[in-house]
């Protein structure tokens, strides 16, 4: 008896201590104790002030686990608020649903098209490692990735070419890391971890990740500058096209007035960073890292058979498939991608579950991350906490309305969803002109308003655009250091130039 007594306080001690460890794993303890508290102050909060207030902190919340994203992946305490958002009735899980339901295409585009890309890597790695090798100007090299990335987006989508953007750097540094651990090309390796780095490699990998970050946040960045110019660059588009009556060339036209000078002056601002070498811009290729790149390619070619020559070639072949049926809205995206998987997969051989299987390992996580940044789109939309800047914008004098309702658009959309922003606005002021409290001509500003507000401003900050927060919690971003404050940092100049351009466009070209 005296015995069992004695074990007790050092059961339950242990038991707190193992509750402690295991609650978040290995994020910092101080990490820990944030979300703990940020879970006890919301039902205080709630019952003691507003759900209005409670809303705006639990937006708050929710940014800071986007912002401490490589201390523990969002999903985990993002989702604890989520859960306890709809516990404490600030939403309820058909609105959830709901909000899951109307961002379908989104999530069967990550689930799919990100996996049909994996399949596609060896065709990526071999032209772009060309590309890295023979383009030698930094600036060049630059304008090329934002250039082609506002391309694609503009008649792929964002994610996609994000998801191309991540596949070929992460397949770079792999290549590289593996040199730097003096590992044979052969043999397995884990580039997540620096422990076998040679010392004198470390400051070329340093640099190599520099170089990396820049390259990958221009092509990041052009994916937004070309997303914005066409009805299949953004899910928002789509949306805002169809209230509006507007076909793909229709829907061009009417932007470019705004578009085309903000890619202008996005592709100058690429080309001045460069050569200013601020805001974490101008690293260039380390001259060991080209030589190890150009050797790995040499080996490649060296050994690739006949076989692996037909598996590029199908793959290059899919690939112009996937444009085209992009291009002509042959289906939704994410249907187009799982038809790239099954060609793929089927031309080349890989028939395992297992094999398949690691193609998925990288956009499920973020998957389950965006249904539960949808709960949080559900609970702004409840607590109706975009309501009061709604019906400010929309009772000003019809001539400010452009462009106060661009600048509304940009801030709500750098801290919440930019498709979400752009359904409300469009459908209040749809509902204006049905009501004749606008005519059609104003109608049209307003619609050109809203899709370039959520699309340019949005690059602020990750979690204002679906590729950026994908970017954020890829593979990649710890592997390069590319953090919440840094892709801030990296975007500010580009966040300034593309609002204050688009912004004078919207209020006197439009």
């Amino acid at each position: 008896m005296n015995a069992f007594n004695d074990t007790v306080p050092v059961m339950s001690g242990g038991f707190g201590r193992a509750f402690t460890e295991n609650f978040l794993g290995e994020a910092p303890d101080w990490y820990k104790l944030t979300i703990a508290l940020f879970l006890i102050i919301n039902p205080i909060l709630l019952y003691t002030t507003t759900p209005f207030i409670t809303g705006w902190v639990l937006i708050g919340e929710f940014i800071f686990t986007l912002a401490m994203a490589l201390k523990c992946y969002p999903l985990q305490p993002g989702g604890l608020l989520a859960i306890e958002a709809v516990l404490l009735g600030m939403t309820d899980p058909d609105s959830v649903f709901h909000e899951v339901t109307d961002n379908i295409q989104v999530i069967l585009l990550l689930m799919f098209m990100v996996a049909g890309i994996y399949f596609m890597k060896s065709l990526l790695l071999h032209v772009f490692t060309k590309l890295l090798i023979n383009v030698r100007s930094k600036t060049a090299l630059s304008l090329l990735f934002c250039g082609v990335s506002a391309i694609l987006s503009a008649f792929l989508d964002a994610l996609t070419v994000t998801a191309v953007l991540i596949s070929v750097a992460v397949g770079f540094y792999a290549v590289y890391h593996k040199v730097a651990s003096n590992r044979q090309t052969h043999h397995d390796h884990d580039h997540s971890h620096d422990e076998d780095v040679v010392e004198y490699h470390r400051s070329d990998l340093d640099q190599f990740r520099a170089f990396l970050r820049s390259l990958i946040m221009h092509g990041a960045v052009g994916t937004a500058l070309g997303g914005v110019c066409t009805l299949v660059g953004e899910p928002q588009n789509l949306l805002i096209a169809e209230k509006a009556g507007w076909h793909f060339a229709q829907f061009f036209i009417n932007m470019a007035p705004v578009t085309m000078p903000a890619f202008a002056a996005g592709l100058l601002t690429c080309i001045l960073l460069e050569k200013t070498r601020i805001f974490g811009y101008g690293a260039k290729l380390p001259d060991t890292v080209r030589e190890v790149l150009s050797n790995f390619a040499t080996e490649q070619e060296r050994k690739r058979t006949q076989r692996d020559t037909v598996e590029l070639w199908v793959q290059g072949i899919v690939a112009v498939i996937l444009v085209l049926s992009l291009a002509f809205h042959v289906a939704e995206v994410g249907i187009i991608g799982l038809v790239v998987i099954v060609l793929l997969t089927s031309f080349n051989g890989v028939i395992q579950e297992a094999r398949i299987g690691h193609a998925f390992e990288e956009a499920l996580p973020f998957t389950a991350l965006l249904v539960v940044f949808f709960a949080i789109v559900a609970v702004i939309h409840e607590q109706h906490l975009f309501e009061p800047v709604t019906h400010f914008v929309l009772s000003l004098e019809p001539e400010r309305q452009p462009g106060m309702l661009f600048l509304a658009n940009g801030i709500l959309s750098m801290i919440s969803d930019n498709v979400f922003v752009a359904t409300v606005y469009i459908n209040e002021v749809k509902t204006a002109l049905t009501a004749g409290d606008i005519t059609r001509e104003h109608f049209d500003k307003l619609a050109i308003a809203i899709n370039t507000g959520t699309n340019l401003p949005s690059v602020a900050t990750p979690n204002g655009q679906a590729a950026f927060l994908f970017l954020l919690t890829s593979a990649l971003a710890p592997l390069i250091r590319l953090s919440y404050g840094r892709m801030v940092v990296m975007a500010l100049p580009y966040t300034i130039v593309l609002t204050v351009v688009a912004l004078l466009c919207v209020v006197f070209v439009i």
